[in-house]
């Protein structure tokens, strides 16, 4: 594994990948991005991300089936894998012990 640092843009795409639980390909994970957060991201942009994050070994690709509105071509789709999964619940963890020490006046 590369390494496990997650940012911002790569911890969207991992949760967004874990949502989509097996129908994640990049044209999918950059409408679901969009329509939950409103933030717009190139599929090419995606596409390097998820490669990233296979890289850290948070995620595996495989291919799907062709399909006929695809021309007979097959998708490569993504899934979060368990270290995906325990980096997220880490990274969960520790926004929410920042959270906790935030005075509450501070806004």
């Amino acid at each position: 594994m590369k390494g496990t640092h997650l940012g911002e843009f790569e911890e969207l795409v991992l949760l967004t990948v874990g949502i989509l639980n097996g129908n994640a390909y990049g044209i999918s994970i950059m409408d679901e991005i969009e329509s939950h957060t409103g933030r717009k991201a190139s599929v090419s942009t995606i596409h390097s991300t998820l490669h990233r994050l296979e890289k850290k070994g948070f995620v595996e690709s495989y291919t799907g089936g062709a399909s006929a509105t695809r021309g007979g071509r097959s998708k490569r789709l993504y899934r979060m894998n368990q270290a995906g999964q325990r980096t997220l619940e880490r990274v969960r963890m520790q926004r929410e012990k920042m959270w906790t020490l935030m005075p509450k006046n501070a806004f």
